[in-house]
């Protein structure tokens, strides 16, 4: 079932003054405890006005991260990946290569302090991006991400593409999203993701469309200024 819209205007994710957000991309693999530890610092700076929003794009090694609602038993392979403990919602999600991760440190108190809102705005602005790919996705009742409708001779499912996590302090967002560009999607039989059994994951490459992060990257960006606001180019935190 699709997810019943909020009242919220996403107009109110827009900053009223207009000010760009950064906009950094990292090359390479990113080790977990260094973004984390970036994140926490740049987010501290925001909250007292000392440094800019950042949306900070990256891949990681494979790895597992258990977000502050995992349950031990969803974690079914754990001498597979190293696994991580973090203060992001949700629970147990992979990262790895040919997945693009977006780390997105916002100040809420000027895009309308509404957390709900918040996630329901990065939602759409995934949505926003897949259609770039002539892929149809939406939200689901109950289910935080986005999802994708499968169809085949007698059967039919629904498929993740993106996670979503994030964690809020002193109303800057931190953590982010997760969209399933061309990663080894047998990485995530090591959990059961997000704790949800009756679903499977796909991305971009599982579904037929042969995109380079440098692509998908490029939807992202579009479909976040749509959303969000202006970006303006920014550095990488490490």
């Amino acid at each position: 079932m699709l997810a019943e819209p909020l009242n919220m205007s996403e107009s109110a994710l827009i900053r009223a003054d207009g000010r760009p957000v950064e906009w950094a991309v990292s090359t390479g693999y990113v080790d977990y405890e260094q973004a984390e530890a970036a994140m926490e610092a740049r987010v501290a700076a925001i909250a007292v006005g000392e440094a800019n929003e950042l949306v900070w794009l990256l891949e990681h090694p494979p790895l597992y991260t258990a977000g502050v609602s995992a349950k031990a038993e969803d974690l079914l392979m754990p001498d597979r990946f190293p696994v991580y403990k973090t203060g992001r919602g949700g629970q147990f999600t992979y990262h790895g290569p040919g997945q693009r991760v977006a780390y997105v440190m916002l100040d809420l108190t000027q895009r309308g302090r509404d957390v709900r809102g918040f996630v329901h705005g990065m939602e759409n602005w995934i949505i926003g991006a897949l259609d770039r790919f002539g892929i149809e996705a939406g939200m689901r009742e109950g289910r935080v991400g986005v999802w994708v409708e499968r169809k085949g001779a007698g059967w039919a499912r629904e498929d993740k593409i993106a996670a979503i996590g994030v964690k809020v302090r002193k109303w800057v967002s931190f953590h982010g999203i997760s969209l399933n560009v061309e990663p080894d999607l047998d990485h995530f039989g090591g959990i059961v993701p997000c704790g949800i059994t009756e679903h499977g994951v796909t991305s971009l490459m599982d579904l037929g469309i042969l995109a380079s992060m440098d692509d998908a990257d490029d939807a992202l960006k579009s479909s976040f200024i749509n959303h969000f606001g202006p970006v303006v180019a920014g550095l990488p935190p490490v």
